[in-house]
Parts: structure tokens; C-alpha cells; sequence
């Protein structure tokens, strides 16, 4: 392929507007099918560059580089602040004008989403059972595959907190990074000696920050995507095969980077 030198390049061409804006296919001759293919795609080119972000401030945090990092983890929340106001937009979209193409849909569903599992994934939220939605794509399934496989970035901030001195525990260190990450009260000390004494370990303190307005936010996106589902489909069962608003509900639980909620308490 090649490419438009400097001096011919355009806004489309820099873009590639033709091919983005060719990318929305509604099956159905429904006005409102439209957004709802908007909203989705648009979310997942956030999706793109949350992950963009995550990986630099993975390699970042884990070189030790924690200060460099924080930008990147801002940027994310930023996004996802973006991402869950556009839930709002897809709430003018009302029951009746939904279910006027939803079986256009067939068992379609974000919950297939590979970037939005990647992303968990990095975060520490690991699932294998997600892979098996992308058969068909393995690039998308090899990557989700790597993210379950390499350890998340809670796991490369606790390695710098242990590499900073503190008492993280062993077996939290040398754990099976493939597993879902579970809390430790050793882990919990480590992080309550970064809270009681922030001017002493400041880099850390304002990651651990950093990384609950990532935590912060995603529980923010999943309510309101909870709220939106229910206004615009009830009970109802996803397309997906899910419980619908009751399997939304149920993440609402999750927690990335579960000892930096539960330290406040014992502060």
C-alpha cells in the first residue's frame, strides 16, 4: 500500500475517512439502528487506545518508571469518562425503537467484545472462558490470549512496591499470573504503609491513586451501562445468551485492584 507523501496528504487521506466512515453496515432499514452501530464501533476505537495507553504504562511501571506513568493512566480514566456519557446518547434510543431491529442482532453482544476482555485481562480481571467467542479470529484470540498470560498491571505495581522495600508477600509474587488475582491481607499491609506515610513513598502513593481512578471508573461505566440496558430492554435476556441486566449487575462486584479499595477502611 502506499501512502501520500507530506505534501499531498489531506484530512480524509491522514483519516482514511473513506474507509471509516464506509464501516457501518445496519441489517435492518430501522432510523435507530444506525447510532446503536455507532456507539458500538466508537467505543471499541476508545477501547483501541485504552489499550494503547494500559501497554505503555505497563512497560513504564514495571521499568520502575512510575512518575512517567501517570500520564497514560489519566488518559485512560479520561476516556472512560467519555465512554460512559455516550451511554446517554444511546438512551434516546427507546424500547420500542430498539426491538424494531434487535433480532437483526442474533446472538451478537459486547459481551464478545476482545478488547474490552483484553483490557480486564490487563487489569487483573482474567477469564479463559472468553476465549472461546473468537474462534474465528485469532489474531483478536492470540491476544487475549497473551493478556491472560502475562501479568497485569496491578501485578507489575506490586512488584515495584516490593522492589521499593515493602512487605509484599511471596507467594503474591510468585503466583500463577494466569489466575484471576486474588486479595491478600499481606498485600493490604503493604499498600496501608504507602497510605500512612504518603510523603515517604509519594511515587507509589500516587499510583495506587492512579489506578483507583481506573477502578473508579470502570465500576462508573458498567452502572450506567447497567442503568441504559434496563431502561431500554427490562428483564429481558441479552442477545448474547446473558442474564442481561442481572449479568451487568453482577460485575458491578468486580474489583481490579481490590487491597486500595479496602485499605481505606483500616486507615
Amino acid at each position: 500500500m502506499t501512502h501520500p507523501t507530506s505534501g499531498d496528504m489531506t484530512y480524509a487521506r491522514y483519516l482514511a475517512l473513506d474507509e471509516l466512515l464506509a464501516a457501518q453496515h445496519p441489517l435492518s432499514d430501522q432510523h435507530d439502528e444506525m447510532l446503536f452501530v455507532v456507539i458500538h464501533q466508537t467505543k471499541e476505537l476508545w477501547l483501541k487506545q485504552i489499550l494503547h495507553e494500559v501497554a505503555l504504562a505497563k512497560r513504564l511501571v514495571r521499568a520502575g518508571d512510575l512518575v512517567p506513568a501517570y500520564k497514560s493512566l489519566a488518559r485512560v480514566s479520561r476516556i472512560q469518562a467519555v465512554m460512559t456519557q455516550s451511554w446517554d446518547v444511546l438512551a434516546t434510543m427507546t424500547p420500542a425503537d430498539y426491538l424494531r431491529f434487535r433480532q437483526v442482532l442474533g446472538p451478537s453482544s459486547g459481551f464478545q467484545s476482545d478488547q474490552f476482555r483484553r483490557l480486564e485481562a490487563l487489569l487483573g480481571l482474567k477469564d479463559a472462558r472468553f476465549l472461546a467467542f473468537h474462534e474465528d479470529r485469532p489474531e483478536a484470540k492470540a491476544a487475549l490470549q497473551a493478556a491472560i498470560d502475562h501479568p497485569s498491571l496491578y501485578d507489575d505495581a506490586l512488584h515495584q512496591l516490593a522492589e521499593a522495600g515493602l512487605p509484599v508477600p511471596a507467594e503474591v509474587l510468585g503466583r500463577d499470573v494466569r489466575r484471576p488475582y486474588e486479595p491478600h491481607a499481606g498485600v493490604e499491609a503493604a499498600w496501608l504503609q504507602v497510605y500512612r506515610d504518603t510523603a515517604r513513598w509519594w511515587p507509589l502513593y500516587q499510583l495506587a491513586e492512579k489506578l483507583m481512578d481506573l477502578d473508579d471508573a470502570l465500576l462508573t461505566w458498567r452502572h450506567k451501562h447497567v442503568v441504559t440496558v434496563e431502561r431500554i430492554i427490562g428483564g429481558k435476556r441479552g442477545t448474547g445468551g446473558t442474564d442481561g441486566v442481572g449479568y451487568l449487575a453482577s460485575t458491578l462486584k468486580r474489583r481490579c485492584f481490590p487491597e486500595l479499595w479496602s485499605l481505606r477502611t483500616a486507615l
